[in-house]
């Protein structure tokens, strides 16, 4: 065949050929509109249940939240680190139990920022009003306001845990329950001294994983020394504050001995006690 030949019939191919840059106008799209904002909806409340779950149980790990939440191992490992990097979690490390158990164990905790998202509108107005309420009649007055404030909660509380009884675990339970439904997510996990340490030095872990007042808190610790003052007369017992949200913490934590019974009517609500056996929170170290 001539090399003419070859061009013609070269040439009659190409006429007949597939037109490709006519084809992308019919191309379909893969993920219609509604399809993907019903996705990034499903994504958002899913993040939203993750989110919760570390706040109300952390620090936890991807593999207990998973199986808290019933998602697979990469499900939960991909809402958790979109949260991380949004800055609303962090991980916390967390010696193992035992000796020689090696590296400490990866777990979640909402960052500060996190805790922040829950509210903080308040916070500017309310440091302005407080700083200024302190220059004009001094210290004792902003802890005054800390009185009044935590005095309604008291008021509220005392007879749903009087009602509880004299045992110091159950009242420290009916606490418990009381913070939560106030939205500050608590729990009361039982510590029983075992032989030879004597029953006397069991206690009670209260934990408090929201503070609605966190970062007012941080800057006049005087909120946190009232609330704990209230939670010692509320349950009957000299308490001890081992960590705060508002000094770094990743929950509040408020000790309570129960290796003796309550002692209801030892500090009255209507005085401040002073010489309560427990840490000032702005002598904490951060955890």
């Amino acid at each position: 065949m001539s090399p003419s030949s070859s061009a013609a019939l070269a040439g009659h191919g190409a006429s007949h050929a597939p037109q490709a840059p006519h084809a992308p106008h019919a191309a379909v799209a893969p993920h219609p509109p509604v399809a993907v904002a019903q996705a990034a909806d499903a994504d958002e409340r899913t993040r939203d249940r993750v989110l919760n779950a570390v706040l109300e149980h952390g620090p936890i790990s991807a593999a207990e939240l998973g199986d808290l939440l019933g998602f697979t191992p990469a499900a939960v490992r991909r809402h958790l680190d979109h949260l991380a990097r949004h800055g609303v979690i962090e991980v916390k490390r967390v010696a193992r139990a035992g000796a020689g158990a090696g590296r400490p164990a990866r777990r979640y905790v909402l960052s500060s920022q996190g805790q922040s998202t829950l509210g903080n509108d308040y916070l500017d107005i309310a440091t302005l009003a407080l700083q200024r309420l302190g220059e004009m009649a001094g210290p004792e007055a902003v802890r005054q306001f800390a009185v009044e404030r935590f005095g309604e909660m008291e008021s509220r509380y005392a007879p749903e845990i009087d009602a509880a009884g004299p045992d110091i675990t159950a009242r420290a339970q009916a606490l418990s329950e009381a913070l939560s439904r106030d939205g500050f997510v608590a729990s009361a996990a039982s510590l029983e001294a075992k032989a030879p340490l004597p029953a006397a030095l069991s206690s009670v872990q209260l934990c408090q994983g929201h503070c609605p007042i966190q970062q007012l808190a941080a800057q006049f610790p005087v909120f946190c020394d009232v609330e704990t003052e209230v939670f010692s007369r509320l349950v009957g017992v000299d308490v001890r504050r081992l960590s705060t949200l508002a000094r770094g913490g990743h929950v509040c934590t408020t000790h309570i001995p129960t290796g003796r019974p309550a002692a209801r009517g030892l500090y009255s609500p209507a005085t401040t006690p002073g010489n309560l056996d427990e840490v000032s929170n702005h002598l904490q170290e951060r955890p």
